[in-house]
């Protein structure tokens, strides 16, 4: 996060590195403020949320007809066992959310105008979520990612708009998730978790002590810095708490990771099983998952097929048959792993003996519509799962598109989190809850 404007005489060089220890503490990644430890609700609700930043072929993925008897598309066909646990939604998009592939960060945040000059992201749905229902795991969110840029993308960002980068390495999420550190190794967390506490007590203290005399905009800046801050100081509380408490025990094997970008569709299955294996263990209950098609060179679509070229240069196909043809196949086969991952839910049980799936919502979809012409309305968005109603297709208006959030807030509200609005939303699908 950027630190508020100075003013004459404050100790700036003390103030970065307080700052800078802010951006180096543990599980920064979640970033969540643990204002509650409600009790929990039984069953819990899940959410995972995949976004592919180039999308998919339009044309064969949305549906000619809608209701809830409508005709599967070429690419639906994949995950025709389950309709009746899917929704299809057209017509949606983030208002004012414009300029090709700079949107791809905003796919969870709805923040306008991501190319304009001092743009600043906002908070990010699965945040924003795990803010409100307060810190009920290990870990909050678990923000992951595939052949993912680091340092430049991410479907999770704080109140302030500062990036949280993805884990892109299973084997280094297994390790959180299930190793136990010895007597010793947790000891050593303890004591750098308190540490760290303490500077940002001095860090609070110090910026408390210029706080007069600033004008209104600073002041408001600064009073969102120092929640941002007395936030960390609750969620590194709470950190020390599950430090002491044994991870849980699983019978899957520790992952190997997958160097090689050009193993893209092997990449993608494994953090599909270890994001179920992080719900099947209540790791966590809410998940990002960016797919990263730009930072993706030349890949196997299967045993047998090679891409010509790299996914980015893939998706401007300008109308190329053979590009075409290429996508399609690429298109064809995540759809196969979406159909993997639905089964593995479904076939998951849980304690109250329903299914993984019933109590998590899939949220499948991309910042652009088209990816050939930067195109970001009419958003590809499929739906599964939660103990929502499924089995339509949900067409709103192609050329007036309802806001994305619409989706979100109803996301919310399964969730159990009192709350009528999130980012551009005009409301909810009220469709999709009976």
């Amino acid at each position: 996060m950027n630190p508020p404007n100075t003013t004459p005489g404050i100790a700036r060089r003390r103030f970065l590195r307080g700052a800078g220890v802010l951006l180096g503490i543990p599980f920064f990644e979640c970033s969540i403020p643990t204002r509650s430890r409600a009790a929990e609700v039984k069953p819990p609700k899940r959410m995972l949320l995949i976004s592919n930043n180039l999308g998919v072929l339009p044309q064969h993925f949305f549906p000619k007809d809608h209701g809830p008897g409508y005709t599967l598309s070429p690419y639906l066909q994949e995950l025709a066992e389950f309709r009746s646990d899917f929704t299809i939604c057209s017509g949606l998009s983030h208002p004012a959310v414009t300029g090709g592939h700079s949107t791809e960060n905003c796919f969870l945040t709805a923040a306008p105008d991501p190319t304009r000059s001092g743009f600043r992201n906002s908070i990010s749905l699965d945040q924003f979520a795990a803010s409100s229902l307060g810190q009920q795991t290990r870990f909050p969110t678990l923000n992951l990612g595939v052949n993912i840029d680091k340092a430049n993308r991410s479907l999770s960002w704080t109140r302030d708009g500062v990036l949280l980068p993805a884990e892109d390495s299973p084997s280094a999420l297994f390790r959180k998730m299930f190793l136990q550190g010895d007597a010793q190794e947790i000891a050593r967390q303890l004591k750098r978790l308190q540490d760290r506490g303490s500077v940002l007590d001095v860090l609070r203290e110090d910026v408390r002590g210029f706080q007069r005399g600033l004008g209104s905009a600073d002041s408001s800046r600064l009073d969102q810095y120092l929640t941002s801050v007395r936030e960390l100081e609750e969620r590194l509380t709470i950190s020390g708490e599950w430090e002491q408490k044994p991870k849980p025990a699983t019978d899957s094997p520790p992952p190997e990771d997958i160097p090689d970008k050009a193993k893209f569709f092997p990449k993608l299955q494994l953090m599909l099983d270890m994001a179920r294996l992080a719900f099947e263990s209540d790791s966590t209950r809410i998940i990002t998952l960016m797919i990263d098609g730009f930072a993706t060179p030349v890949f196997e679509i299967d045993d047998q097929h090679r891409t010509r070229d790299g996914y980015h240069n893939l998706s401007h196909h300008g109308q190329s048959k053979e590009k075409l043809a290429e996508l399609q196949q690429v298109d064809l086969q995540q759809m196969r792993h979406l159909r993997d991952l639905l089964a593995a839910l479904a076939t998951t049980p849980t304690p109250d003996g329903s299914r993984l799936l019933d109590q998590t919502m899939v949220l499948y979809g991309s910042n652009l519509g088209d990816a050939n012409v930067h195109n970001c309305t009419n958003l590809p968005i499929l739906l599964a799962g939660g103990g929502l109603k499924h089995g339509h297709h949900l067409a709103f208006d192609k050329v007036q598109n309802r806001p994305l959030c619409n989706l979100f807030v109803t996301l919310l509200q399964q969730l159990g989190i009192e709350t009528d609005h999130f980012g551009s939303s005009a409301g909810s699908i009220s469709e999709l809850r009976g």
